[in-house]
């Protein structure tokens, strides 16, 4: 399996895992943009969704996020999170 399609892989299931864990019922990964903004004008996720990622991430991927202006970052995008995820992962 090349990078490109592990990403891919990865994408699709960060989008499955976003839905289920905020309970995004009329959502589908492919209403999901993987460019579009998480909070704010894109998915318009708010705080309570951002903890609900962080434990996500943690539970899901072993990577603990401390650092609030870290996690802003982190956490823009789809793309962006599967990035940071596919580099920093350690499950």
């Amino acid at each position: 399996m090349n990078t490109f399609s592990q990403m891919e892989n990865l994408i699709l299931k960060l989008k499955e895992e976003i839905i289920e864990v905020l309970n995004l019922e009329d959502t589908k990964p492919e209403d999901i943009n993987e460019n579009d903004n998480l909070f704010g004008d894109g998915l318009g996720l708010d705080s309570i969704d951002a903890l609900e990622l962080i434990v996500l991430m943690e539970k899901n991927y072993g990577i603990k996020i401390k650092d609030p202006a870290q996690g802003k970052e982190i956490f823009k995008s789809i793309k962006i999170l599967a990035e940071y995820i596919a580099a920093k992962r350690t499950k």
